[in-house]
């Protein structure tokens, strides 16, 4: 893996930490990287100026100058385009896409050169690129302000998926995905920008600020691509989730009253399938949560990969909970939102079947 210039030095001193929302996290972790590197450039459409649309790249401009936090054009393919040329002959370019609904212009440059360009060139050229991407529902965007297109990057070889769900996984995943050689889709569930939240959009918002993972590291530090994280142990059942479904997840499992092990992917790809099959081994059932439409969803592939690793460990058929298989309804977005009723009765049923 490449290195970032002027990384400090790992310490066994006790490091300094701060209270983020996720917003301050990904804002940090572009400040720690184009501090210590200054092959990274950040840009998209609001990204300079005013900071991204979420606030995300706020101040970046201003400490670092337009020509490394700059505003781009209204034309995903050519931002993508553009960041993929950087990428090839040396800069570590860190672009958004304003919605991860606005991406499919760009999909060819991700899919046919950005993904393919190490193995097309047999190495000679590698794509240190990463695209971030709000991505999710639950504030009333309707359906062009809310999709969860995950399953379209997972699909795709040469590319790495990401999807954090606390503030301190943002950070230091975010500052992981900028560091690695090949292109990573950074994929920010915008129901968590300013505070957990658990699936009851009648619910006062949960600030960050109350929540032990809102608890960052001051300066560099990453978290590993491709490891999983147990959220909560449990024996009754293994819950597989990422982004705003682990902490619906983890509200269901404690309303329903199952003894849940749930695990937060963090990772789509590479994906953790050790941690997965240990706790499948360990429970024996399994229930996938997405917030995506659940035919060809990213829990498909999952259910797949359990089914094949631990079918002599099930007791229980695989259960997957999801969005409708329908575009993105605004009157009905509680409904298809996977809340902890639905996925509560998921856990319930699985742990209990004969």
């Amino acid at each position: 893996m490449t290195e970032i210039l002027n990384r400090p030095a790992p310490t066994e001193t006790s490091v300094a930490t701060r209270r983020m929302t996720m917003i301050e996290a990904i804002r940090d972790a572009h400040e720690v990287a184009m501090a210590a590197d200054e092959r990274v450039v950040v840009y998209g459409q609001d990204v300079g100026y005013f900071g991204g649309v979420f606030r995300c790249t706020a101040g970046l401009q201003r400490r670092f100058g337009k020509a490394r936090c700059f505003d781009a054009p209204i034309s995903e393919q050519g931002i993508v385009g553009t960041a993929i040329g950087m990428a090839a002959y040396g800069l570590r370019p860190v672009v958004e896409i304003q919605f991860a609904d606005y991406m499919y212009p760009a999909y060819d440059q991700i899919v046919s050169e950005a993904a393919r360009i190490r193995y097309r060139s047999a190495g000679d050229f590698t794509c240190p690129l990463v695209i971030r991407m709000p991505v999710g529902g639950g504030i009333f965007g309707a359906e062009t302000h809310s999709q969860s297109p995950e399953a379209l990057f997972t699909h795709v070889a040469g590319l790495k998926t990401v999807m954090p769900s606390t503030p301190h996984d943002a950070k230091g995943l975010l500052l992981a995905a900028i560091e690695d050689p090949d292109p990573v889709i950074f994929l920010e569930p915008k129901r968590l920008y300013n505070g957990p939240f658990d699936g009851y959009p009648d619910r006062p918002i949960v600030a960050w600020k109350n929540h032990p993972a809102a608890t960052v590291p001051e300066g560099y530090f990453t978290e590993p691509l491709g490891k999983a994280a147990i959220r909560r142990a449990g024996s009754a059942v293994t819950v597989l989730a990422y982004g705003t479904m682990v902490h619906v997840a983890l509200a269901a499992a404690n309303e329903a009253g199952v003894d849940a092990e749930i695990i937060d992917l963090r990772t789509l790809l590479p994906l953790d399938l050790d941690t997965i099959a240990a706790s499948v081994h360990k429970t024996g059932r399994c229930v996938i949560v997405h917030e995506a439409t659940l035919t060809s969803g990213f829990g498909a592939e999952l259910a797949a990969l359990v089914q094949a690793e631990c079918f002599y460990h099930l007791e229980a058929p695989i259960r997957r909970v999801a969005g409708w298989d329908m575009p993105y309804p605004h009157v009905h977005e509680w409904n298809y939102f996977p809340g902890p009723a639905r996925v509560g009765a998921a856990m319930r049923e699985t742990a209990e079947a004969v």
